[in-house]
């Protein structure tokens, strides 16, 4: 049995009902045989796959707050440093009820090799907890996440861990938990990124994660001879992510008909409304039903039925394995030219090796939407030099960002003889780098 296999095989032995993390480790590994096989003996005498799948630490915690009827609530907190060979642990805090060990897991072990893809110097990591902000006021979000710091607060910091926002996280969350590590530590630092303005935040970083999708879809395009102008798109999802590829792809000339929530999806023919979407999801906090009242030409679908749309780009921004093989069969059958993720592994595995082999040009989500993490990092820079950058400063970086990322997965492919294969391009650059800082470091 290859190294490879060996390393795939124990850790679903040794992580058993995780199956997001198994994807995610099987996923990565497959496309580094290449490398592996071409270091096997050195990798295996350092162990270092082993080392690099396994977390350098797991911390799990309960959560206990009170709700507006005196009831004491307890819920489970999570964070996962995974590798800080290239910096500090680096990673959002997801609050949805679906969270548990294995899709953070899942989510740190992406983050190292995303992290690494900007150039910049973070690690990966990641967290969050089964606690779900939709239905509860203020007050009880504030409280849950005063007791969530209470304990996080213990392990994190601007040069160890510095988390951010996720599904669930927003600039409230992340204000509240701010206020309590402050309270704590009694030291004012930038310990976590998507901070508000007005206390340390950086501009762009409420875009960035949308924008610097279309941002490397541009210069994806750009160089196979295609223009983003006059293309139509689909877009799940509603929540950042969605909305600022949306908004920034219909700046660069492209037609984005679709966007979806949890309960079902928006199709409108003119192309969708940004200023609507920002209100219905960002200020009133409503579901999409409320979509059509906005534009009467649109039409609402219960469920899911994005990806039935015929379009040239699909781009899906909400959450993992959400675009399946059928998906992907039909896109292919409406003759999409490009699938880009803008969410953490929202493609299986099946559906992204069916759109390949059908030519489709695929860029995975860890390359695609390092935009978020890379303005994090241009966030921890500002904070630590106690500056305050442009829009348009922090725009630019970004663009730069990620028109160099989509350069050196591209590069990397081709180098190991898989030109236009952009997963195993952005697993084998994140991977060659982080491994070198690993061995440079010694074992530990």
């Amino acid at each position: 049995m290859s190294y490879v296999d060996e390393v795939i095989a124990r850790v679903v032995k040794e992580n058993p009902s995780e199956p997001e993390f198994h994807q995610a480790v099987k996923e990565v590994l497959e496309s580094l045989r290449p490398v592996v096989d071409a270091n096997e003996e050195a990798f295996r005498r350092d162990a270092l796959l082993e080392r690099i799948v396994n977390p350098e630490r797991q911390i799990k915690f309960r959560v206990p707050w009170v709700d507006d009827k005196g009831q004491v609530q307890v819920n489970t907190g999570y964070r996962v440093q995974f590798n800080s060979a290239i910096g500090p642990y680096k990673g959002g805090l997801r609050l949805h009820p679906s969270v548990n060990l294995g899709i953070i897991k899942f989510l740190g072990f992406e983050q190292i090799f995303k992290n690494s893809l900007t150039g910049l110097p973070i690690g990966g990591g990641k967290g969050g907890s089964d606690f779900d902000p939709k239905g509860k006021s203020d007050r009880e979000v504030m409280a849950f996440c005063q007791s969530f710091m209470t304990e996080l607060c213990k392990y994190i910091g601007a040069d160890t861990d510095v988390p951010a926002g996720d599904i669930g996280t927003g600039a409230r969350e992340i204000g509240y938990m701010f206020g309590q590590y402050k309270r704590i530590k009694g030291v004012f630092e930038g310990v976590l990124t998507g901070k508000g303005l007005s206390y340390g935040g950086s501009l762009v970083r409420t875009e960035a994660t949308g924008y610097g999708l279309i941002y490397i879809v541009e210069e994806l395009f750009k160089c196979h001879g295609l223009s983003l102008k006059g293309k139509t798109a689909a877009v799940s999802g509603a929540g950042n992510v969605a909305i600022y590829a949306i908004q920034k792809a219909q700046q660069l000339g492209a037609k984005v008909v679709t966007c979806s929530d949890s309960t079902g999806w928006v199709y409108d023919p003119d192309g969708i409304d940004v200023a609507a979407l920002k209100e219905i999801k960002e200020v009133k906090r409503q579901r999409l039903t409320e979509y059509k009242k906005y534009r009467p030409n649109s039409e609402y679908h219960e469920g899911r039925g994005v990806w039935t749309i015929k379009t040239d780009i699909a781009l899906p921004c909400a959450t993992q394995n959400e675009l399946n093989i059928d998906d992907a069969k039909a896109l292919v059958k409406n003759g999409v030219i490009a699938v880009a993720e803008g969410a953490n592994m929202p493609t299986t595995l099946d559906a992204t090796e069916y759109l390949q082999k059908n030519g489709v040009l695929f860029l995975p989500g860890k390359a695609a939407n390092a935009g978020g993490v890379a303005t994090s990092a241009l966030e921890m820079s500002q904070n630590s030099e106690r500056l305050h950058w442009s829009f348009e400063e922090v725009d630019a970086k970004l663009k730069g960002i990620m028109v160099a990322l989509y350069h050196n997965i591209d590069d990397a492919a081709k180098k190991y003889g898989f030109d236009g294969n952009y997963v195993v391009g952005a697993n084998i650059a994140g991977f060659e780098k982080v491994v070198n800082a690993m061995t440079l470091q010694g074992i530990v």
